[in-house]
């Protein structure tokens, strides 16, 4: 098993991007480092998350750094709202040679006020023409008619009420012009089914979803290119309400990385996901679904499936810890969950897989084909 720092000092101290026992920590000035995605470009593997002081505070901006011979360069800082907690980026290489940034951007831990942005680097933001509420954590695809299918989850508000997930459903936003107009196509009974992850299938359109009520990973399928979807069914997967990452590897399996724990599993529990922020004295929303807070994230695992998510055969533990997450603060070393995974394939047919770390650093691992059950 990889042996990770523990401390908020010892994390701290191994932030140099350069690898160390198969474990690297990105650099980042920052002493909250979460929500990590990985893509690989033309100029090699990328990694973007969000930093700043506590999840939902207004100095939480998007950070990029790219891995080079000897490690991950320094953290780039792409967004900067001086009113808005930016969060949940993607990087997606566009089929027209673009390379776009997109990510959420909130008041607060008000997630039913949230816009979605997207921008080419360099430029300036540009808030999608989406309904306010809306998330984002997965990769858009791009359909065989050259459609970019982003797939979405909405935080619906409650007159008088604030936000803690009881009412968020997915859909999936549809664009024929490179993303200057969407069109969504909900998900059917998704209630509590968030960050929707697209994975193409064998004759269908894979989605697997996060679970407010923490109980398994769900599935949905489209077989008409995302236009229309089935409702949302579990897999044998648990799942702790945190997030997961998909990808179709080369060999034609799908990889999930995830926390394979559920409520059922563990009593720990907490309010709400922004409990630290204490300014919201609105009373919790009814209704809805009821979402399941502070079950520990971990142990990470990436799991396997050769038969588009309907069920995983094998699967690797990346790290493992106590998991605990009643608290976002990184400082304290009460935190110690591995969490909000990201996955890219590399060309060589390993997989890099990179994690939060106590909700202090974003790690970053390799696993070699061997490792995941692929050819050498």
């Amino acid at each position: 098993m990889r042996q990770f720092p523990t401390s908020p000092e010892s994390i701290a101290a191994r932030m140099t991007g350069r690898p160390e026992a198969g474990i690297a920590l990105l650099p980042s000035p920052m002493i909250q480092n979460h929500a990590a995605f990985l893509a690989q470009g033309p100029d090699g593997l990328d990694c973007v998350w969000f930093g700043g002081s506590l999840e939902g505070k207004a100095d939480i901006c998007v950070y990029r750094s790219r891995l080079g011979g000897t490690g991950w360069g320094p953290a780039e800082k792409l967004t900067d709202d001086p009113d808005r907690s930016e969060q949940n980026p993607i990087l997606f290489h566009a089929p027209d040679g673009r390379t776009c940034l997109i990510h959420t951007a909130q008041p607060g831990g008000d997630q039913d006020r949230c816009v979605v942005r997207m921008r080419e680097i360099g430029s300036s933001p540009a808030d999608l023409p989406l309904p306010q509420g809306t998330f984002v954590r997965a990769a858009p695809h791009v359909r065989s008619d050259g459609a970019w299918l982003l797939p979405l989850f909405h935080c619906t508000a409650q007159d008088g009420a604030r936000w803690t997930g009881r009412h968020d459903t997915a859909s999936v936003a549809i664009s024929a012009n490179a993303g200057q107009n969407w069109r969504l196509v909900p998900v059917p009974d998704s209630t509590g089914c968030v960050h929707m992850t697209l994975v193409p299938g064998q004759d269908c359109l894979v989605a697997l979803f996060r679970r407010r009520q923490a109980d398994f990973v769900y599935r949905s399928e489209s077989r008409d290119g995302g236009e229309s979807w089935s409702v949302p069914a579990p897999t044998p997967v648990p799942n702790n309400n945190s997030s997961i990452a998909a990808i179709r590897l080369s060999d034609g399996r799908i990889a999930l990385a995830c926390n394979p724990i559920n409520g059922a599993m563990s009593p720990e529990r907490r309010a709400s996901l922004y409990d630290e922020l204490g300014d919201d004295d609105r009373p919790e929303a009814t209704g809805g679904c009821t979402p399941v807070w502070g079950v520990p994230r971990a142990p990470l695992v990436v799991a396997f499936s050769s038969d588009d998510g309907l069920s995983f055969d094998h699967q690797v533990v990346v790290a493992d810890s106590a998991g605990t997450c009643l608290s976002n603060i990184s400082t304290d070393g009460k935190n110690q969950e591995l969490s909000y995974p990201a996955l890219a394939e590399a060309p060589d047919g390993s997989l890099d897989v990179a994690f939060t770390l106590h909700r202090r650093a974003i790690a970053h691992v390799r696993l070699a084909p061997s490792e995941i059950g692929g050819t050498q």
